[in-house]
């Protein structure tokens, strides 16, 4: 394509749309981040304004590729993966693919409501003995089930590398290791304790944070530090 990516996100946290970012760096392909742009936002709103747009999102993240406007973290990642060697190129892989990055968006969204488990329309302080309680489910049975699920999705990967699909990197190693990445900073304790269980999948976040791209954006200020705006966030009372 001969012109950047439009990447509408909301500024100030990673999100869901830092998935999307871990693979367009990965991929040195150019984009621009809108919303973290002077003047950003009508065009993030808009993209969401079935009045401005044909295919309105119901939120973001929303990628805009030339005519194209992809709405959905899984399915952006999809278009991605086929455009810039980041999945299989058969079928049968790509589908795979896809299967497992909404796997793992499942986890995210469970991750999300450890500390909203009423309601997002309430404070995080309006829910906190709820959250309490969620929280520990999700650390001591929760979390454990599905990294059980994606280790064995590693073991049973027969190319070598050490990779979730295929023989080499594909967006879903990148959105495993943000994953990872989240659990580790908003879980700390808990990920110390479960991390030894898991010698595949921590491994793959090392191999992906030493990628030379990916290390680069880690250290770069387009990476925004996790906080406690976003899905991971690190409340001690909820990693007892």
């Amino acid at each position: 394509m001969t012109s950047p990516y439009e990447l509408y996100y909301w500024p100030g946290i990673q999100g869901r749309g830092e998935f999307v970012r871990l693979a367009l760096e990965a991929a040195a392909v150019p984009y621009r981040d809108v919303a973290r742009r002077k003047s950003g936002m009508p065009g993030l709103l808009a993209s969401l304004d079935g009045d401005a747009v044909e295919h309105p999102s119901f939120a973001p993240p929303v990628l805009k590729a030339g005519g194209l406007l992809i709405g959905q973290t899984a399915n952006i990642l999809l278009f991605l993966g086929a455009k810039h060697g980041l999945a299989p190129s058969a079928l049968a892989g790509r589908l795979w693919a896809n299967q497992l990055q909404l796997t793992i968006a499942d986890i995210v969204n469970e991750a999300h409501d450890t500390h909203h488990p009423i309601s997002t329309n309430f404070y995080y302080e309006d829910q906190k003995l709820a959250a309490r309680r969620r929280a520990a489910d999700f650390t001591a049975r929760r979390i454990p089930k599905y990294l059980d699920y994606f280790e064995g999705v590693l073991q049973r990967n027969r190319s070598r590398g050490g990779y979730a699909v295929g023989a080499r990197l594909s967006y879903v190693d990148l959105s495993l290791f943000q994953l990872l990445e989240g659990l580790h900073y908003a879980f700390p304790r808990a990920m110390e304790r479960l991390a030894p269980g898991y010698p595949g999948m921590m491994a793959l976040r090392e191999r992906v944070a030493q990628r030379p791209n990916v290390a680069a954006y880690l250290n770069s200020k387009r990476r925004i530090p996790f906080n406690e705006d976003g899905i991971f966030r690190r409340y001690p009372e909820l990693d007892e």
